[in-house]
């Protein structure tokens, strides 16, 4: 049987039998009632400035819970719902956010429950009245949460050098540090954009703004950035199969690291670059043309990427492993 909610009528007729010392049994027969549900409306509507049950009193405070139900503001507390919108807004995860939590407030959430927070203020696609919309934060900015799609099959091609095949299988298990990964961020209407080296065991990005799309400008940009570390940290770069990245037999003579190539189309092999031009997309979104952005503002991009806790660093920053790991 569907439930139904007491009409002011009935309330009427539960404050007579309630002022006529009638028993919630005798209430709940002449309404049709449970006596569980008179019991329940007279505990919960029994106003305690007035130490008696009035009809028009009790229906106006059920109609004022009734617009108060659900949970539209999903995390605990203010404290902890200012501390994860401004962590939202500096292009932190949700997984992120979670775990940094514990350490920075002493506070213990989900990432599910952050993913919920933020999709509980939108109402046909359009956020409530008061809440934020909080969407754009996230990596993908989707509208609502789907399932990942099917990707389609493409054209085999030869790798332009040695294969990934050929690379050390220590690579794979990010047990050492200097492998590094290298690709090209595009900008608008094919203009020269930047190039990302990624460190495969810390996550440390270095971003850098180039000059032109041929080779040389990549070329040169890698071992710009290279020949400033140690030795040690210059073992592997893994590149795509770019035409800007014809020139490896120069990258490895200048910098001293091994150049190997991923197999065409297959972008997980190269798992940590595409994520984080994935992050990096989150301060210049597809379109954006690089010929405007300025090098501090690349700077200020790749300090924030370099400052970003990290699940699998137990939530250290690639700075602070990178650090660590310089230092042992």
């Amino acid at each position: 049987m569907q439930y139904k909610h007491f009409s002011v009528e009935e309330r009427e007729n539960i404050q007579h039998g309630h002022w006529e010392k009638r028993s919630v049994r005798a209430i709940a027969q002449e309404l049709g009632r449970s006596p569980a549900s008179v019991s329940r409306e007279l505990r919960r509507n029994y106003p305690p400035e007035r130490k008696v049950y009035t009809s028009r009193l009790a229906h106006e405070r059920a109609l004022f819970k009734r617009t108060r139900r659900g949970r539209e503001k999903r995390l605990k507390n203010n404290r902890i719902r200012t501390f994860v919108v401004a962590q939202l807004k500096r292009r932190r995860s949700p997984e992120q956010i979670a775990g940094i939590i514990k350490r920075e407030l002493g506070e213990k959430i989900s990432h599910e429950a952050i993913y919920q927070f933020i999709y509980a203020q939108i109402s046909y696609n359009k956020p409530k009245r008061g809440c934020e919309d909080l969407r754009p934060c996230l990596r993908r900015r989707r509208k609502r949460r789907i399932p990942h799609g099917a990707r389609r099959c493409q054209r085999v091609l030869k790798p332009q050098g040695p294969s990934i095949d050929e690379r050390p299988r220590i690579v794979d298990h990010r047990s050492r540090i200097g492998d590094w990964e290298s690709d090209t961020v595009e900008s608008a209407d094919h203009a020269p954009g930047i190039n990302t080296l990624v460190e495969r065991k810390t996550g440390l990005v270095f971003i850098t703004k180039l000059k032109s799309k041929k080779g040389i400008s990549t070329r040169a940009a890698i071992a710009r950035r290279l020949c400033a570390l140690p030795p040690t940290v210059r073992r592997t770069i893994t590149f795509d199969n770019g035409p800007e990245n014809r020139d490896w037999r120069p990258i490895e003579q200048t910098t001293g690291t091994r150049c190997f190539f991923a197999h065409p189309y297959h972008s997980w092999e190269r798992g940590t670059n595409e994520n984080t031009n994935g992050l990096i997309r989150d301060y210049f979104p597809k379109g954006t043309d690089f010929r405007t952005i300025t090098d501090e503002e690349i700077a200020y991009v790749e300090r924030e990427l370099n400052e970003r806790p990290r699940k699998r660093l137990g939530w250290r920053s690639p700075l602070q492993a990178m650090s660590v790991a310089l230092q042992s």
